[in-house]
């Protein structure tokens, strides 16, 4: 009986030493290392690779936001508007479309291509793109402007989403259509290594572009 006894306790401490030193070395030592290296050696993508404004962070490179007005490029739609939501009078906080705001989240509506609520989603996107677009036919919309990325915070869309803008963002900027040009390809990312993926438009990093231009924020740093 004694032995046993002193067997089990045996088996106990070796397994709390055990459970201590990976919980020490897993959780503690090993996160702060790669803390700490990835601040020293990319101290902007360990901060959330931040885009500042008159020295204040106005956006983040790659989390995208919701732009709806005629003079900023337009990015992918979104299940949860790029958290972006307004304050009521009344103390709630409701999505720009008057939908209830859940909180902060990323993700999709997950809905299926037989669901009627996708079907309906993706026409009012077609309606309300054609009349800002006029210059525009429905066949020749990009996929990627209709259809929702994974996390719903894509910061991105296709080179060709962004040329169908140009002429609406110039009339109501203001800018000529060269110069939005300009700015979409400064902003534009070809594929990693030249093979993989595709080209990208970062639509933050334009409407930073367009805005500076404008005078509605400062100078970014």
């Amino acid at each position: 009986m004694k032995e046993s006894v002193k067997g089990f306790l045996r088996n106990a401490r070796q397994a709390v030493v055990v459970t201590t030193v990976l919980m020490l070395l897993c959780g503690l030592l090993f996160p702060a290392l790669l803390t700490g290296l990835s601040s020293l050696l990319f101290p902007h993508q360990a901060n959330g690779s931040l885009i500042e404004a008159d020295g204040k962070p106005v956006a983040a490179q790659n989390v995208g936001q919701e732009f709806v007005q005629d003079y900023f490029l337009w990015g992918r739609p979104s299940a949860y508007h790029y958290n972006v939501y307004v304050e009521n009078e009344d103390g709630t906080q409701t999505y720009r479309d008057g939908s209830a705001f859940p909180g902060v989240g990323s993700g999709s509506a997950n809905l299926a291509p037989s669901n009627p609520q996708l079907a309906q989603r993706v026409q009012a996107d077609i309606e309300a793109f054609l009349e800002k677009n006029p210059q525009v036919s429905r066949q020749d919309i990009p996929t990627d402007l209709l259809t929702a990325s994974g996390s719903g915070l894509d910061p991105h869309i296709s080179p060709a989403s962004a040329e169908l803008q140009v002429p609406r963002i110039a009339k109501a900027s203001g800018l000529s259509q060269e110069t939005v040009r300009e700015m979409i390809q400064e902003n534009t990312q070809g594929k990693l290594l030249g093979v993989f993926g595709a080209d990208t438009v970062n639509v933050v990093g334009v409407n930073i572009a367009i805005a500076q231009e404008m005078g509605l924020i400062g100078s970014r740093s």
